[in-house]
């Protein structure tokens, strides 16, 4: 039988949303015989108490389809999980997900946790969400993942727990197994020094796995993902005519992360690329199944990696520029305007709350950026940029551009303040720093102007870039771009509460896939 190619013809294309797509090829499929069941199967089994004062939860499935094609179970002795990841609750001082992946079906799959790694005594249930990509959907071939996830609540803060995943016939609490058990902390319950990580666009490959073994010599509480995340789908358009995706790329991505995850929240934002237009109307169906996240977010059912979290002194807020992208418009207004109406809200509730100094927003697209890829989002711009500027956020992180560039403080658009390398921004009184960390794994891109970064300063006061606005490129010539490195690296934030009229401090340092420090600058702000 002749498989169909994923896609929807050209001429159809131009005229349908992503939606639409996706209704038009499940069809399509459904015509030929060539699904067997839906795109997206998200069962459920909840679990019980297992610990005193400590329970868990089973997320509540984001969409429910026709079951997939029924799998044999093998023997669960010869199946190993892999591809752990963590993913903070709610609160991470008392939530927390685990998450992870088998190759095959599996009976009664199960998380074990404990004080101690001796003692895992305490079993729960996990949930189980299939995911389906049938024959004929871009190069992935007739292939069902499974997903577990056990979010767990009622933890203590600041406590070091024990953990581990398994099965029937896999159980981690076996001498022979206790090699597979892992740990994580949750946050404290007063404000104390931390550190947290974050980059974007990793994929899979070398670059990517150089910089997951630099991330744990950073001991960061936490790791921020900004967009573009797997590359499953290599286009990155959000269409379902991408010949080239591949769901299997997310089991090497896992598993080349574990080393992380499995002990460091690994918190996602979505970027274009992780728009997969097979599972769902916006795209999401997959993450969905894949990922366990805070669910605080204005649109769970269209925006489900837009959420926030307080750790220790600060609130870090996730958002999704594909709402409000001109470039790339797939999703554009998929919220009808709701994220940015929760976003202020946050914002708001954050600045005025007296355990919270600093505010932390990431997301995928960039507010500001001279790469002569993709440069900047004019939609950021329009609808956020004005909303952190009216509540000092403290820092913001992008990705998109696969390379490292920092601004100077800008407020309206222009040079509020200069920020050399080793400099301070006043956020109250200056404006906003913007970093674009998008060298994390991906195959690099170009700026227009020379490298200057630390070590190798090359002042350049006037750049030449563009912005991406509704009415396509705008060329803009600009003055704010202060540090550009064009290799491999991440951001590393060191955050230092004081006492109360103090000052405390956010260090940022842009690292190499070397190791070597290619940035760093001090956000400061009057502790509450």
């Amino acid at each position: 039988m002749d498989i169909p190619r994923m896609g929807v013809p050209e001429k159809l294309a131009a005229r349908m949303s992503m939606a639409e797509q996706h209704e038009y090829l499940r069809a399509r499929f459904s015509r030929r015989s060539m699904i067997r069941g839906g795109a997206v199967t998200l069962g459920a089994v909840a679990g019980g108490a297992f610990v005193p004062g400590v329970t868990a939860r089973a997320a509540v499935p984001a969409q429910r389809t026709a079951a997939v094609p029924a799998a044999a179970t093998v023997d669960g002795s010869l199946v190993a999980p892999f591809g752990r990841h963590l993913a903070w609750g709610n609160d991470p001082r008392t939530e927390i997900s685990v998450s992870w992946q088998v190759p095959v079906a599996v009976k009664k799959p199960f998380l074990r946790i404990g004080a101690h790694p001796w003692d895992l005594s305490h079993r729960i249930e996990a949930e189980v969400r299939t995911l389906y990509t049938p024959a004929g959907v871009g190069a992935s071939g007739d292939h069902t993942q499974y997903y577990l996830h056990a979010e767990l609540t009622h933890l203590r803060p600041g406590r070091t727990y024990y953990y581990g995943v398994g099965h029937q016939g896999f159980d981690p609490a076996a001498p022979h197994l206790l090699g597979t058990v892992g740990t994580f902390t949750t946050a404290p319950a007063h404000k104390a020094p931390f550190t947290f990580t974050a980059f974007g666009d990793e994929g899979v490959g070398y670059h990517g796995l150089a910089n997951n073994s630099l991330l744990l010599g950073q001991n960061p509480a936490f790791h921020l993902h900004a967009g573009d995340i797997a590359y499953a789908d290599p286009s990155g358009a959000g269409k379902t005519g991408d010949t080239g995706f591949d769901s299997r790329t997310w089991d090497s991505f896992l598993a080349q992360t574990e080393s992380v995850a499995k002990q460091v929240p690994w918190m996602p934002a979505y970027g274009n690329h992780d728009m997969e237009a097979w599972y769902s109307p916006n795209g999401y169906g997959g993450e969905e199944a894949r990922w366990n996240l805070p669910d605080n977010g204005p649109d769970k059912k269209n925006l489900p990696g837009v959420y926030s979290f307080v750790y220790g002194n600060t609130a870090v807020i996730s958002l999704d520029a594909n709402d409000i992208s001109y470039e790339i418009p797939a999703n554009l207004g998929i919220s009808g305007g709701t994220q940015t109406k929760w976003l202020e809200s946050r914002l708001k509730k954050f600045r005025a709350s007296k355990d919270v100094d600093f505010i932390v927003v990431f997301f995928h697209h960039c507010a500001y950026c001279t790469s002569t890829a993709h440069a900047s989002e004019g939609g950021v711009r329009q609808e956020w940029v004005p909303l952190f500027e009216k509540y000092t956020v403290d820092l913001v992180i992008n990705g998109h551009n696969h390379q490292y560039e920092r601004t100077d403080v800008i407020k309206a658009g222009k040079v509020a303040k200069k920020l050399p390398i080793g400099g301070t921004a006043y956020p109250e009184t200056d404006g906003v720093v913007y970093v674009t960390a998008g060298a994390a794994g991906r195959s690099l891109y170009a700026f227009s102007a020379p490298d200057s970064y630390e070590g190798h300063e090359h002042e350049t006061d006037s750049v030449a870039s563009f912005v991406n606005t509704k009415d396509g490129k705008v060329n803009e010539t600009v003055a704010w771009s202060r540090v550009r490195y064009l290799d491999y690296s991440f951001l590393r934030v060191d955050v230092s509460p004081a006492p109360t009229g103090r000052q405390a401090t956010l260090k940022v340092s842009g690292i190499a896939e070397t190791g070597a420090r290619i940035d760093h600058f001090t956000v400061s702000r009057r502790a509450k």
